[in-house]
């Protein structure tokens, strides 16, 4: 690994800490009321989330940056220059070394083995990027699941201020998320295998070595069974959502159908 990732991943370290500690606390008490009132492990999370939408935004429009208009990485999916993709690869690790430990920090309170398994994955998979450059354009889509992040913390921020699940806010959020969760860890499945497995049995997948392609294909397969639990879990709730919508307007109806009724037998 170079002295630039290895100084952009210890500079994100300590920008997503500095973010988490100062900078959500002052943002979020000047334009949140609610935030305030809130617990202390409520608040810990409250930050935890806002810097991980800092850093999805960030990523994820890097990342669509990179799709359209980085040439020699979609010339070359295995050894294309990867200047921007490290870089971009480096933001990342230094966000997630940086979730590691506050998830460790306070596991009591925000443990969640499913992500502890998601940034290890990932981790294992970008030290190869990191350190030889290899595979920039796959590190780099795996990248737009990211824009799905936003929206999940979101819906988190709802309901921790208490807003009911009627609300159309929270309902808007809640199928935007579901869409959006869909489309950038779902739906590209198919697309980013078939472009995978175009590459086996060429020169330059024999050039990554038995590590990088073990590395590379295991870290995709459980990033994706993760993905896939995820998406479940999102598309179970938004269908509790939906029915009950559906059964609160069935009983704001049927009051109107049985007075109707009346009025016209009187």
């Amino acid at each position: 690994m170079e002295t630039r990732e290895l100084t952009v991943v210890a500079g994100s370290f300590v920008g997503f800490q500095l973010l988490f500690s100062v900078a959500s606390p002052l943002f979020s008490s000047t334009f949140t009321p609610g935030y305030g009132r809130l617990p202390s492990n409520k608040l810990t999370e409250w930050n935890s989330r806002l810097v991980s939408t800092v850093h999805a935004l960030i990523v994820g429009l890097f990342c669509l940056y990179i799709l359209w208009f980085d040439d020699s990485v979609n010339a070359d999916p295995v050894w294309g220059e990867p200047g921007l993709v490290k870089l971009n690869v480096a933001i990342t690790c230094g966000y997630l070394l940086y979730d590691l430990v506050l998830l460790a920090t306070n596991w009591s309170t925000m443990g969640d083995s499913f992500f502890v398994c998601h940034h290890l994955a990932a981790l294992y998979a970008y030290g190869y990027v990191l350190s030889r450059g290899v595979l920039p354009y796959f590190a780099n889509f795996r990248l737009i699941s990211e824009l799905s992040t936003p929206f999940v913390n979101q819906r988190w921020f709802y309901e921790v201020l208490k807003y009911p699940r009627s609300d159309r806010l929270v309902v808007a959020n809640g199928m935007a998320m579901a869409v959006v969760f869909f489309m950038v860890r779902i739906f590209v499945m198919p697309p980013y295998w078939a472009r995978v497995f175009a590459t086996f049995g060429t020169e330059a997948f024999e050039r990554l070595g038995i590590g990088a392609q073990v590395a590379w294909i295991t870290s995709c397969i459980a990033l994706d069974i993760l993905n896939t639990i995820w998406m479940y879990k999102i598309a179970r709730g938004c269908y509790k959502v939906m029915m009950g919508a559906s059964g609160r307007k069935a009983k704001e109806v049927s009051p109107l159908k049985q007075n109707h009724v009346n009025n016209h037998t009187d």
